[in-house]
């Protein structure tokens, strides 16, 4: 999961800002061109994805004579992407054949009715398969459909800097086991090397969903067994109240930041700090501890613009501890992308062809190693050349098995946001614990109609 900020920007503002009048023709003009949006980097050097749909495109040309490809770039930062594709969705004369959808938001897609079930054609398609079942439910709806192809998932951790645990007189590899113990290294860190940054928790609302999900699930999620989601009660259908794992949570990031552990408050409630820590913190031996996701190197690959090829010699990894070493011992988080066919796209047999070539076991691999992402094909995780692409790669693929999915049902948004407010009531200093929670309990009555439950 990609981060995600939160200004989100109104319907005619967006129009006239990202050039939604420049899709009006339509999909439909030419039976035969295929038109896809995706999310374009608003980092004018990193085009990854640029990249590599250029070379599909050169390729299903190739594979379909007379058929076309066009690509449609949405560049804006996660919650404009995802406003200015809805927009695009609502009519036949904006809508793409092909979109990508982020798991975080796809079931609101769904309920909305802007995304046409796949199922006749996965069906018909063997390769479908090979894909892992946790992958294939991030994009299945509560009506049993599934609308999106997953192009890869992305599971959490601890980056460390070896340099600065040296200075701090700490030993490498460094795993702490509990959640005391990486405050107790922070604590440490800043005593010792008070010039950085002992720990990164991304948080509050600038963060957006990077907070929710990179910060507070991947604590919240490790309170328990490993095995229940703390978030909502499936045998219920019920949102969850915040009860003692999610105070837990949120005082772990008032303990990060009420003593100076992490960074400044300004700069934490920066909606890009995100592309700093990549961009400067981490490169520059600025930043000890960062809980963050298993895609940064991308950023740091050879032609990204921001390449950094000592990464995988300066800095080591570690997986998350559940609160207090209990069974299984880590947790992770794990989202992702699809591609999906809107219900309004005038050419869905060819989008399908487009996600098939897209997803041969060879082009999912290109696509898995360029952009540091997690395999969801069986096949591929197998493969040796995959394993060894790149340093990293094993340590996050094993994360699958001890990762969780957020419940991603259409609340979830809402829940997000009530989540980040909570986080950044206790960072600021504004709220304590139990007043936070209190006020993240009634905006959860009202995200979800009443629909949760005290455990």
């Amino acid at each position: 999961m990609r981060p995600t900020a939160p200004v989100l920007l109104s319907a005619t503002l967006l129009i006239a800002a990202t050039g939604l009048t420049a899709c009006s023709s339509g999909s439909g003009d030419d039976p035969d061109t295929v038109r896809i949006s995706f999310k374009q980097s608003t980092d004018n050097q990193i085009r990854v994805m640029d990249k590599y749909l250029a070379s599909m495109k050169t390729q299903f040309e190739k594979d379909h004579p007379g058929k076309k490809v066009k690509l449609v770039p949405i560049k804006a930062p996660d919650s404009e992407y995802y406003t200015k594709l809805q927009q695009m969705l609502r009519s036949p004369k904006t809508a793409p054949d092909l979109v990508y959808e982020d798991t975080f938001l796809i079931n609101s897609d769904i309920t909305s009715g802007y995304l046409k079930p796949l199922d006749p054609y996965l069906a018909k398609w063997p390769d479908w398969n090979q894909f892992i079942d946790t992958a294939k439910n991030a994009a299945k709806a509560q009506d049993g459909k599934t609308y999106g192809v997953p192009d890869g998932t992305d599971t959490r951790g601890l980056w460390y800097d070896k340099g600065i645990f040296a200075k701090a007189g700490i030993k490498t590899p460094w795993q702490p086991k509990t959640w005391d113990d990486v405050l107790d290294t922070a604590r440490t860190i800043k005593k010792k090397v008070p010039s950085v940054t002992p720990l990164n928790v991304y948080t509050g609302k600038p963060g957006g969903e990077q907070s929710a999900m990179q910060g507070f699930e991947m604590l919240l999620y490790g309170t328990g067994s490993g095995t229940a989601d703390p978030l909502y009660d499936r045998s219920s259908n019920k949102w969850i109240t915040a009860g003692k794992p999610f105070k837990d949570a949120l005082n772990f990031v008032k303990t990060v930041y009420g003593e100076k552990l992490g960074p400044d408050v300004s700069d934490a409630l920066d909606p890009n700090i995100g592309t700093r820590v990549r961009g400067e913190l981490l490169p520059k031996s600025k930043l000890a501890i960062n809980l963050d996701g298993s895609w940064l190197p991308q950023d740091w690959l050879k032609g990204s613009g921001h390449e950094w090829p000592e990464w995988s010699q300066r800095l080591g990894l570690a997986h998350m501890p559940t609160q207090d070493g209990q069974a299984p011992g880590k947790v992770s988080m794990s989202g992702g992308w699809t591609w999906s066919v809107p219900s309004k796209a005038s050419n869905p047999d060819l989008a399908f062809e487009f996600i098939k070539t897209m997803q041969t076991k060879a082009n999912a691999q290109k696509w898995y190693i360029a952009n540091s992402g997690i395999a969801v094909r069986k096949d591929v995780a197998a493969d040796p050349a995959y394993v060894k692409a790149q340093p990293g790669i094993k340590f996050f693929t094993d994360l699958v098995a001890s990762t969780h999915y957020r419940p991603a049902y259409p609340a979830y948004p809402k829940v997000s946001t009530a989540i980040q407010e909570a986080m950044e009531s206790v960072t600021t200093g504004d709220s304590s614990v139990e007043k936070a929670a209190s006020t993240y309990d009634e905006q959860l009555k009202t995200a979800t109609d009443g629909k949760v439950i005290t455990k």
